[in-house]
């Protein structure tokens, strides 16, 4: 077990390094943040002062092993719009985030596995067509043409609730609406293709050929068992509570940090933009390795193949 973790642990520093470094590359050759913040009246001395303090005039690779350095110091970097700390400016947006995202989660969690497990118990019938149906729709609808459709309904033509801001509770639930349908639907197609899958193995027809009550069979050998699968797409759920909400947030003017990205990456405000993704990129791989371990207590296979790895 010593050795699993070990390696998801390697495998995840080195995909936080790529993902760091990829970004640094991708935002420094889209555009050169001194023109696009000082503007494009601003004299070419005011333009050179500013990247000179900013360090923006030294060769790329020399960037790249400063920013780094500063990494592993604790230095984060700070905005170049406002001259704060990067890190500060991301940590006051996650609250607002969290808001949306967590009631989503629920809602996700709530609607997407019972579906799931009932439409695949009757399969074929009325109930699964009908969890079918919302799945393939809440799946494939983009989440900003679902929260613009909201808007249309719930707030234009009936006013029931606002169409955006953060002054109420009222606010938040057309955005969490739109976050928790296309999660749930995802679920429970999930969830019905691992069931499904899980009940057409032969030791679910030998346990029913054995007499044992079908509700057992279900509870004790095609649940834990289907969970393996979908444990997968809960834990990306959980790994995207904070980068799951760009669009939402840019939709229904939610001041979160999905929102805080668009705007930092429109302004090419480097290091915001490389402080959120450093969050989201280390946020997803801690619910990777987290649903690895899981693996483990699911299914005492993966935990026998992980001794016999160390042995």
């Amino acid at each position: 077990m010593l050795r699993f973790t070990a390696t998801r642990l390697l495998r995840a520093a080195i995909t936080i390094v790529m993902v760091v470094t990829f970004a640094f590359v991708v935002l420094r050759l889209s555009g050169d943040p001194a023109q696009i913040i000082m503007g494009a009246d601003a004299p070419p001395e005011a333009v050179d002062a500013f990247r000179t303090a900013w360090g923006l005039d030294e060769p790329i690779w020399v960037q790249y092993i400063s920013y780094f350095g500063a990494i592993f110091s604790g230095d984060l970097g700070r905005s170049m719009r406002d001259g704060r700390e990067a890190i500060v400016l991301v940590l006051e947006r996650i609250p607002a985030t969290l808001a949306l995202t967590v009631p989503a989660l629920v809602i996700k969690l709530a609607l997407g596995i019972p579906a799931g497990i009932l439409a695949a118990l009757y399969r074929n019938s009325a109930l699964d067509r009908a969890v079918m149906m919302f799945a393939v729709a809440g799946f494939t609808i983009p989440s900003f043409v679902l929260g613009l459709l909201l808007v249309l309904v719930f707030a234009v033509q009936l006013g029931w609730l606002p169409s955006g801001g953060q002054e109420s509770w009222r606010h938040a639930i057309l955005p969490v609406i739109t976050l928790g349908i296309g999660g749930a639907a995802a679920l429970a197609r999930f969830t019905r293709s691992a069931m499904l899958e899980v009940l057409g193995q032969p030791y679910i027809r030998t346990a029913s050929a054995k007499g044992v009550a079908w509700r057992r069979v279900v509870a004790n050998h095609a649940l834990p068992n289907a969970a393996i699968p979908t444990v997968t797409i809960i834990g990306f759920m959980f790994g995207s509570l904070i980068a799951g909400a760009v669009v939402v947030e840019s939709v229904f003017s939610w001041p979160g940090v999905g929102r805080l990205l668009v705007t930092a990456v429109s302004n090419r405000d480097l290091a915001v933009v490389q402080c959120i993704l450093l969050l989201v990129a280390m946020t997803m791989i801690t619910a990777n390795l987290v649903v690895d371990l899981l693996y483990g207590v699911l299914d005492p296979r993966l935990r026998g193949g992980a001794r016999k790895a160390e042995a």
